[in-house]
């Protein structure tokens, strides 16, 4: 069974302050299953924006497996807000999450 949309953004939350970076809910979804989006920024003029993994990437083991969605390690924060102005274009019931972090980090599983 998945972990309910809410519960798993709080406990992100939790586990951001946990590790010294700062986040922040930027938008709210639907609590059981709306789908997850984080940005990262690691306050240097760069991000990085990650949403759900394709399904034929998602294995046994993970609750939530997300992905890169972009080509490129790291893109410019305004490019970042814009991909994320598209998704709730297509869901408006989607979740944000912004996470600063100067060293980039990622405290989720994701897809290679």
């Amino acid at each position: 069974m998945r972990l309910r949309a809410d519960i798993w953004v709080s406990a992100y939350l939790r586990r951001c302050a946990h590790e010294g970076a700062a986040a922040v809910l930027r938008r709210r979804g639907a609590p059981e299953a709306g789908a997850i989006f984080v940005k990262i920024d690691r306050l240097d003029g760069f991000a990085a924006v990650f949403g759900p993994a394709p399904q034929s990437e998602v294995k046994d083991g993970y609750d939530r497996l997300f992905a890169r969605l972009h080509r490129e390690p790291w893109i410019a924060p305004v490019d970042a807000d814009a991909k994320l102005a598209r998704e709730i274009s297509f869901d408006p019931d989607l979740w944000i999450i912004e996470q600063e972090d100067r060293l980039g980090r990622t405290f989720f599983d994701v897809a290679e």
